[in-house]
């Protein structure tokens, strides 16, 4: 039985990850650990809790994924997306592990107006980009055997996530104002975790860097407004540019992945973005 160790457990992948019970996780042991469990930043507890397991993969979930404090805490955020990277890698390597890396539309600029294929440049607006792709560099660098999946705006029953916080906003407020001219795909943290562990099961050795998000093209207030119309919620939704909602880190434009590669190589059916924000929908959403 091959053994799939998950860090960063209590984000919303790894919760994904977790609550899957069906042939995908046949035939496989999973360990979770989050922070509380595995400090990844911490070279030789890394090293000590590899060692003792002698796993098969490790899908990396842990991610400082805060964009905004990012700006102000670029220690931290090094800490977690660049060293805690370099620690998991080094692991991984001596102990012939396959690494699963979770990576982020925000390594691009935004300033295409195609979908971003793998191969395209890379040109981060913010720290957290700028760490997720440090990152990156080190996986490809250093090993082997390696799949770095770049997805982009995650959402699930768990966490935090802009699902939640539309939802939450909806029982204090009779309208909203939501971002119209930042253009991405909305993409459901649970079809992320089947096909992370479709990877795992059909045991292909194609590795290297992929783009998976759901079908489909959205603004956040399209995404804000399938929501409240999916859940029958009666609120106004004003559409804004960014100019008028300002934070500390820049967002591109527009961060559409093209998932081509990871379609043909793995023989993969990706949803339009819509049907799995059903989907979600008819889940019990945590914590609101």
């Amino acid at each position: 039985m091959r053994k799939v160790f998950v860090t960063g457990s209590k984000g919303q992948l790894g919760q994904c990850i977790k609550s899957l019970n069906n042939d995908l996780v046949k035939d496989l042991w999973f360990d979770y650990a989050d922070a509380d469990i595995l400090d990844i930043t911490n070279k030789k507890e890394v090293e000590t809790y590899f060692k003792l397991h002698k796993f098969d993969y490790c899908i990396n979930c842990a991610a400082y994924t805060a964009v905004d404090n990012a700006e102000n805490d670029q220690e931290n955020a090094y800490k977690i997306n660049v060293d805690g990277v370099i620690n998991l890698v080094e692991s991984c390597k001596r102990y012939n592990i396959t690494l699963i890396h979770i990576s982020t539309d925000f390594v691009f600029d935004g300033k295409s107006y195609y979908p971003y294929r793998e191969e395209d440049n890379t040109n981060p607006i913010s720290v957290y980009g700028k760490t997720k792709l440090e990152g990156e560099k080190v996986i490809i660098s250093k090993l082997k055997n390696y799949y770095i999946i770049r997805t982009s705006w995650l959402y699930s029953e768990y966490g935090n996530n802009f699902l939640k916080t539309m939802l939450k906003l909806a029982n204090s407020r009779p309208e909203l104002g939501v971002i119209n001219d930042q253009i991405g795909t909305p993409t459901y943290a649970k079809d992320l975790a089947e096909v992370i562990l479709k990877l795992i099961n059909e045991k292909k050795t194609s590795f290297g860097l992929y783009h998976y998000s759901n079908d489909g093209v959205a603004s956040w207030y399209d995404f804000a407004v399938a929501i409240f119309d999916l859940m029958s919620i009666n609120i106004i939704v004003n559409p804004i540019p960014t100019e008028s909602y300002p934070t500390p880190a820049a967002r591109p434009n527009y961060s559409v992945l093209n998932k081509s590669k990871i379609k043909r190589t793995f023989n993969i059916n990706t949803s339009y973005w819509r049907a799995s924000l059903k989907r979600c929908l008819h889940s019990k959403i945590k914590d609101l």
